[in-house]
């Protein structure tokens, strides 16, 4: 929507950017920022976010930025499983929401607005259970960052009875899901479940050429091998030191058109 991702991926000489939004109402703004700062990415919108492998009918993606999205739809698992066929083999995912921060497999409902007053806002997933859906969806999680929504000074409703969240996480796509010791439902059900066989196009996720994309967020897990154990989000999250602020005026991007033509 804000184009700040899309023209940075430019900068850093991506050779096929598309920027996705569910209405054209940015559509405008779009094209100024392609001219002014001289990005080269398309823009598209899609009727729906749990149809984007149909929006993208050939081909794939090294990297996908799929952020600020999941608590805006009826069904994150949906939309995780229409991004996931356009993930090339080996390809990067970030997946960015927001968290209920505890240890269970829920989701939290924004009824009568109490997470936000925001009107598309509708679910909180919990981080042990976004972890499960990403491992179910074949996604490995490779690193991820936190930000508690207590540290934020905002009028949004983001503090209520549980502590929450902003999580950006990692994955590396790979070929089978990848459930805990001992949990043999999962793989099982990823792979014959009825709504895994009519919902994602494994077929098409399979066909997917192999991408070569790097990752330097975590020099032990640059490329997910069998055997490698994943990252475990609720740990990490509770032993990671939270991002509250950027350590240097660097790590920080801002795009105005204040200043342009």
């Amino acid at each position: 929507m804000e184009g700040l991702i899309p023209t940075l991926w430019c900068r850093q000489g991506a050779a096929r950017v598309v920027a996705v939004d569910g209405e054209d109402h940015c559509g405008e703004k779009m094209a100024a920022i392609r001219k002014a700062y001289g990005a080269r990415f398309d823009f598209r919108t899609a009727r729906t976010m749990y149809d984007l492998h149909r929006a993208f009918p050939r081909g794939g993606f090294d990297l996908i930025n799929l952020s600020g999205l999941l608590y805006h739809v009826f069904s994150p698992l949906m939309v995780l499983a229409g991004v996931r066929p356009l993930l090339k083999r080996n390809g990067l995912v970030v997946v960015s929401t927001n968290v209920v921060r505890d240890d269970s497999y829920t989701m939290e409902f924004n009824q009568a607005g109490r997470l936000q007053g925001e009107l598309n806002t509708f679910w909180y997933v919990s981080v042990p259970l976004l972890d499960y859906l990403l491992r179910y969806l074949r996604l490995a999680p490779v690193g991820v960052l936190h930000l508690p929504h207590e540290s934020i000074r905002s009028d949004v409703n983001y503090v209520v009875h549980k502590p929450t969240g902003y999580v950006s996480v990692v994955c590396r796509a790979v070929d089978e899901p990848l459930p805990a010791a001992g949990d043999a439902w999962m793989a099982d059900s990823s792979r014959t479940c009825w709504e895994s066989i009519r919902v994602v196009d494994w077929k098409r996720a399979a066909a997917q050429p192999v991408s070569t994309i790097g990752y330097r967020g975590n020099p032990e897990r640059t490329h997910f091998r069998p055997g490698l154990p994943c990252l475990d989000l609720w740990e990490a999250v509770r032993r990671q030191t939270p991002v509250t602020r950027a350590a240097r005026p660097a790590d920080g991007h801002v795009l105005s058109l204040a200043d342009r033509n």
